[in-house]
């Protein structure tokens, strides 16, 4: 009696033991993904088993805005579980787009199935880097926004083993760093007069008529920044949308033709240096106040269709309706909001 009463205690025990270990288990599963970034989740039944990482971190065009607006809206209506990240300046805990060195949550890249950056002129830490690092030897797919092209910039440590992500690299099969290597264009310059003429999209009617999924529901795309310089794409490069600067930086503001256009929107696959090849969707538009363009918000979401695979599932008129409000910054430098956190966007 005593022994099976002891037996008895014992298997109690142990299932108590082991149900204490799975709760500490799932607690620091959670505990692991708190921290200065946001999680999105899509309604339930509605996931389309895809995961985006949002990465931004830019001194002028207010990435800290647009890129949880994107995630809401990717989340909410399209079934991508999403998170944003932030330059987090580590001294005051706020989202501080004039810290380069740190942009924390970049380990969730390694179950990521693609990412979206907005980032400029970033030195990250080698730990930070070596994420972004490995997403790419992987040949994930990437959709780049505006200052993308110039996302990395070395000018503390220009021996930096990754120093070769950064815009100015002379390395070999890495000249003009991550922008030309993987998105097809370096920063090149500014083709016309920032805040005074804005951008007017031209579809590619070639690309239109061949029916690019990209392309779908896309009809009016104007925005406030202006047309950025492109020197040349690569040879496996299908330009969706060209820019034509217009006079001011409304949509009502005639364009301008004396100056030429510029390719604005563009795919491409990079080939990864484990012999993959990612697809690549790429826009020098993208500042918050851009986005207020509701096809410029459809031209991402098909993009983000697009470069995971899921072509064949872009509505033939995707729903890019603001989840919340969205009162985006106008662009500039040093004109973001400050004391700022991460949830103050959720």
């Amino acid at each position: 009696m005593n022994t099976q009463s002891n037996s008895t205690r014992i298997s109690i025990l142990i299932k108590y033991t082991l149900i204490g270990i799975l709760l500490l288990s799932i607690h620091s599963a959670f505990a692991q993904k708190e921290g200065p970034w946001l999680h999105f989740s899509p309604p339930e039944g509605q996931s389309n088993g895809k995961y985006i990482v949002l990465v931004g971190g830019d001194e002028a065009y207010r990435s800290e805005e647009s890129l949880p607006m994107l995630a809401k809206i990717l989340a909410e209506h399209h079934g991508f579980r999403t998170t944003v990240l932030f330059a987090i300046n580590p001294e005051t805990g706020f989202i501080d787009p004039n810290f380069h060195q740190n942009i924390p949550g970049l380990q969730f890249l390694s179950t990521a199935d693609l990412m979206i950056i907005a980032t400029r002129f970033r030195e990250l830490p080698d730990d930070q880097m070596q994420h972004i690092h490995n997403y790419f030897v992987a040949g994930k797919p990437v959709i780049g926004l505006r200052t993308a092209t110039h996302a990395f910039h070395y000018s503390r440590n220009p021996n930096n083993k990754y120093a070769k992500y950064g815009f100015k690299s002379v390395q070999k099969g890495w000249e003009g760093g991550f922008g030309k290597r993987i998105l097809g264009e370096n920063w090149v310059n500014h083709h016309g007069a920032s805040g005074k003429e804005g951008t007017r999209g031209l579809i590619n009617g070639l690309e239109a008529a061949d029916g690019n999924p990209i392309l779908k529901g896309i009809n009016d795309i104007w925005t406030t920044t202006e047309v950025y310089g492109i020197k040349s794409l690569p040879s496996n490069s299908k330009v969706l949308l060209w820019g034509q600067g217009t006079e001011g930086v409304f949509p009502a503001g005639s364009g301008i033709w004396t100056r030429s256009i510029m390719p604005v929107a563009w795919t491409r696959t990079y080939l990864s240096e484990s012999g993959k090849n990612g697809r690549v969707f790429t826009t020098t538009m993208g500042a918050a106040i851009d986005f207020i363009n509701e096809d410029l918000r459809r031209l991402v979401v098909n993009a983000s269709y697009w470069t995971v695979g899921l072509e064949k599932n872009i509505p033939e008129k995707s729903n890019v309706d603001f989840v919340g409000k969205y009162e985006p910054t106008m662009f500039g430098m040093n004109g973001f909001q400050k004391a700022k956190k991460p949830l103050d966007y959720k």
